[in-house]
């Protein structure tokens, strides 16, 4: 029997299970990276992810040959016809593959009716395996996750004390959502230089057909991620010695022109396999302890986004069935504004995010949540449309976490599986958290005059139209009473404003 291991681009770590399956006979396996045009252009997703997922399994294919694989490196129209090419050279009589993390690729290779034995190895890129959460979810009528978390917390003895969470509270998420007031001196970002097989990537993007709409949309230069385990590393050695240590405080504060604020900067590492969650977590535990005067809240909040919340998201996605993607509770069905794609909106919060995701394929959670999905919730876009974008815009962005970030949590078109309400917001909210209307058109104090701001009249359309799916929710209760103090004739004023903004967006597509 002939074994042969197809490694996929988000699982770029020598530790993952597929090869670990063949390391006692490793002289005797064959490896295959594949980079195919057609997935790669299911999408039009982000130019920089398309090099850094290219160019990360470049490197990590020269890693596995340096650690004495045999490696075959393909790039084809497809991924069928290098496979059989690969089967035959080689004799294979039975093909690994660590079991996708996303179920759409699992169902490609299921598709592709290969003649020889395909074996799925269990995916150990995460901390919890997709048994244990599955053990962990069945039979409890609502997945909390800050229950997850807490269990997380002590099966793995990450900040614990004996049974007791170290400084005697779980959370400390009070804490850690100070506005960006005064002057904030900020740290600089770790970014690198192309090297000669990124720049390879980078030529070959530039010249091909292929991608002629992505460049309409994304920037492809300066390209300045880490393509590397070791630059990861390096990434998260940076984090931990120059941000971590203030990372809480203004985890949810939004600058304009700053890209990165104190964010981590690791998620699209994690998402390819060039960094474990686990030694992430436990990265920064072992800081914290090591330091003497950091605040345990930046440390923990750092922890529970890993640990908890990215855990989370993926023991959903797996624990969920197939048909969640289309969940559309609201029954949302406005089309994706073109803005989104181009950035060209006078509303300044969007305008500034759109434009850094154009620029580098990222933002960060509270610029996802609270301003790209908050707008396109209380404007009633397709939950699906909106999704699709995520996945194709930013450079972490993957089926497993879009879905149940978007889908779920973003979008609450679930109806409550995830979240306990829609994080729905008016501008104020982001007037408090950022300093983008200080230089809008809009007001962000009015919602029915000429230059009130889109947020505020599409938030009170959003509560008025689901009003009665809404007062169903104990934690919208304050809030729809609020909505109740409107008058009819200001809340049919607001209807207009938002049904005629529609109107102005549909004649401009």
């Amino acid at each position: 029997m002939t074994i042969g291991v197809w490694v996929l681009g988000d699982q770029l770590w020598s530790q993952q299970s597929a090869l670990q399956s063949c390391l006692q006979q490793k002289q005797q396996t064959s490896v295959i990276f594949i980079e195919s045009l057609t997935h790669a252009g299911q999408l039009p997703y982000h130019l920089q992810k398309l090099v850094l997922v290219w160019s990360a399994m470049r490197h990590f294919a020269d890693e596995l040959r340096s650690l004495g694989w045999a490696v075959t490196y393909a790039q084809s129209q497809d991924f069928n016809t290098p496979l059989l090419q690969w089967i035959e050279q080689y004799q294979i009589t039975e093909l690994r593959v660590m079991t996708p993390t996303d179920r759409p690729f699992a169902v490609l290779i299921q598709n592709l009716k290969l003649t020889i034995q395909v074996t799925f190895t269990p995916n150990n890129r995460f901390i919890w395996s997709d048994q244990q959460f599955q053990q962990w979810a069945s039979g409890r009528k609502r997945l909390i996750m800050e229950d997850f978390y807490r269990q997380g917390r002590q099966r793995f003895n990450i900040l614990m004390s004996g049974n007791q969470p170290v400084g005697g509270r779980w959370n400390f998420d009070k804490q850690n959502r100070k506005p960006p007031k005064g002057k904030l001196t900020l740290p600089e970002a770790l970014w690198f230089e192309p090297d000669s097989i990124t720049q390879d990537v980078i030529d070959f993007i530039k010249q091909s057909e292929a991608f002629q709409d992505n460049r309409s949309y994304w920037q492809l230069e300066p390209f300045r991620w880490g393509v590397t385990r070791q630059q990861a590393l390096l990434v998260l050695k940076f984090f931990i010695e120059t941000r971590l240590s203030s990372f809480g405080p203004y985890q949810d504060a939004m600058v304009t022109g700053e890209q990165t604020m104190w964010h981590a900067m690791l998620s699209p590492y994690l998402n390819i396999g060039l960094l474990h969650p686990l030694e992430v977590v436990i990265a920064a535990q072992q800081a914290y302890y090591n330091s003497s005067n950091w605040e345990l809240s930046s440390v923990e909040g750092f922890i529970r986004q890993v640990l908890g919340w990215r855990e989370y998201m993926h023991g959903v996605y797996v624990y969920l069935q197939q048909d969640y993607q289309e969940s559309n509770w609201f029954n949302h069905t406005h089309p994706l504004p073109a803005f989104y794609w181009t950035g060209n909106t006078q509303m300044n919060c969007l305008h500034q995010i759109l434009t850094q995701v154009k620029q580098i394929g990222y933002a960060h959670h509270i610029q996802r949540l609270m301003v790209l999905n908050n707008f396109a919730l209380i404007a009633g876009i397709s939950p699906q449309e909106l999704e699709d974008w995520f996945h194709a815009a930013f450079i972490d962005g993957y089926d497993w976490v879009m879905q149940t970030n978007v889908i779920g949590m973003g979008q609450f078109a679930d109806g409550g599986m995830i979240a306990s309400k829609p994080y729905a917001a008016s501008a104020n909210y982001i007037n408090n958290m950022s300093d983008y209307c200080k230089n809008c058109i809009y007001n962000p104090r009015e919602r029915t005059t000429e230059n009130a701001c889109p947020f505020n009249f599409f938030y009170w359309d959003f509560l008025a139209r689901h009003y009665d799916k809404l007062k169903n929710q104990p934690r919208m209760t304050q809030i729809l009473r609020n909505l109740e103090r409107i008058s009819p004739s200001e809340l049919q004023t607001i209807r207009t404003l938002a049904s005629n903004w529609h109107a102005t967006q549909a004649a401009t597509v």
